[in-house]
């Protein structure tokens, strides 16, 4: 063993910035003093030169992948950035069965086919992140699909049925009486089977996988090995800013997608999920990050601009920096430049009036021309609303745009709107004319 540090490797809390970036939760904490945790791991690796082993698992039950998908995999990559090893692991044997997590019902079974048709997009697909030389891609019917009865007997011995009810989701179906399927509660097993059998230090996973991910440590403790890091990301929302993204829904991005539609799908996005957005899904660091946030709100930097930056960078990651230019340029050809707008139909509207402090009796809490304008007064006198309270659902529903921009915002300063500002309820827009 040798006591040189070696120059792959960069100083322990160097990694741990980058590591803990966006993590919801660690299990231990980043900064545990014991010997299992990940700190003292770092410690080993650098101290010894041997790389960790990390793994995130991803069930090919769908033929495409969408960005919510990617949260993890940049994760993956940034411990590939520090020079450890990175598994893909393709669970083409748990894709039979299915994760139950978040389900109120069974999932209904995919075919040995379909898994393997999917699996290999996913391969497909996975390297617009990962280094294809760099990246260990693992089928868990490797270790799985060898089994035995015997195997299988054994490895359901070291979990109880009551241990299982303990999952939110498996205790929900319970209590309202819903169906549990014997096989449903084998994936938590299987799961945790897969970090013994790659002998894991860490497993990525989102939030609602903590179930299924502490197992793997459960069972890697019985075999007598270290129990892995368990890091856990928080689920990204879609495009709604609501729910979770996913194409069932109709709120995700998907990877394959055209550029433009990607750039256009991103830009739609309300200024709060924007920052989310940034921290998950591109490899900008917490600091530079919360510069760009106090230079919006000192007014240095148009919330619009910062989107316009989120949206070129994420399409360049997917596609190329060329493409993306292309999408932002005609994006802003079909949503800020005059020749599409001058063709919606124009409304006059009393500037003062849809000030958010304005009253009737002239009574305001600061000058009338510094006043942000309240929006869904605005939504109102334009005519796109036929009251406050609907023009306010509207806004949480995501179905406003002003100047071709989502948002959710009740109040927006002049230099937001401009001179000439376009709004959009659902399919009505119009271009607003100021008047005294």
């Amino acid at each position: 063993m040798t006591t040189d540090t070696p120059t792959s490797f960069l100083p322990v809390d160097a990694q741990l910035d980058l590591i803990t970036k966006g993590a919801a939760e660690i299990i231990p904490a980043a900064d545990s003093p014991t010997a299992d945790g990940l700190r003292a791991r770092l410690e080993e690796s650098r101290r010894t030169g041997t790389p960790l082993r990390i793994k995130a698992g991803f069930d090919p039950t769908a033929p495409d992948l969408h960005l919510g998908h990617t949260v993890l995999m940049r994760k993956l990559r940034h411990f590939q950035q520090l020079g450890h090893t990175v598994i893909f692991l393709i669970g083409d044997s748990t894709a039979l069965i299915g994760d139950p997590t978040g389900k109120n019902q069974t999932r209904k079974p995919l075919t040995r086919e379909e898994i393997n048709t999917n699996a290999e997009t996913y391969k497909a697909q996975v390297f617009k992140i990962l280094d294809r030389d760099k990246t260990e891609v693992r089928y868990n019917s490797e270790w799985l699909d060898k089994l035995t009865y015997y195997d299988m007997v054994k490895l359901a011995s070291k979990f109880t049925i009551s241990q299982m009810l303990e999952r939110e989701d498996f205790h929900k179906r319970f209590q309202d009486e819903q169906p549990i399927h014997c096989h449903e509660i084998l994936y938590p097993m299987a799961q945790g089977y897969d970090s013994v059998a790659l002998k894991c230090d860490v497993e990525l996973g989102g939030t609602d996988q903590k179930f299924n991910l502490m197992r793997g440590r459960d069972l890697q403790r019985d075999a007598g090995q270290k129990p892995q890091i368990v890091l856990m990301t928080p689920i990204l929302e879609g495009l709604d800013g609501v729910q979770k993204m996913s194409k069932s829904l109709g709120n995700a991005i998907g990877i394959n997608e055209p550029a433009p539609d990607m750039y256009g799908k991103l830009m739609s996005i309300s200024d709060e999920l924007m920052w989310k957005y940034w921290i998950f899904l591109t490899d900008k660091t917490i600091s530079e990050i919360d510069a760009m946030r106090t230079r919006v709100a000192a007014d240095e930097l148009h919330p619009m601009q910062a989107k316009k930056d989120l949206a070129h960078s994420i399409t360049a990651d997917f596609h190329s920096t060329a493409e993306a230019d292309a999408a932002a340029e005609n994006w802003s050809k079909q949503f800020q430049q005059k020749g599409v707008a001058e063709d919606l139909p124009e409304v006059s509207v009393g500037r003062n009036h849809a000030r958010s402090n304005f009253t009737t009796d002239g009574i305001n809490t600061m000058p009338v021309d510094q006043q942000p304008f309240h929006l869904p007064t605005l939504l109102v006198l334009a005519g796109l609303a036929s009251s406050k309270g609907e023009a306010q659902r509207k806004l949480k529903e995501n179905a406003v745009s002003v100047n071709g921009e989502k948002t959710s915002a009740v109040t927006v300063k002049q230099e937001t709107l401009g001179e000439s500002p376009t709004l959009r309820l659902g399919k009505k827009a119009v271009r607003v004319k100021w008047t005294v």
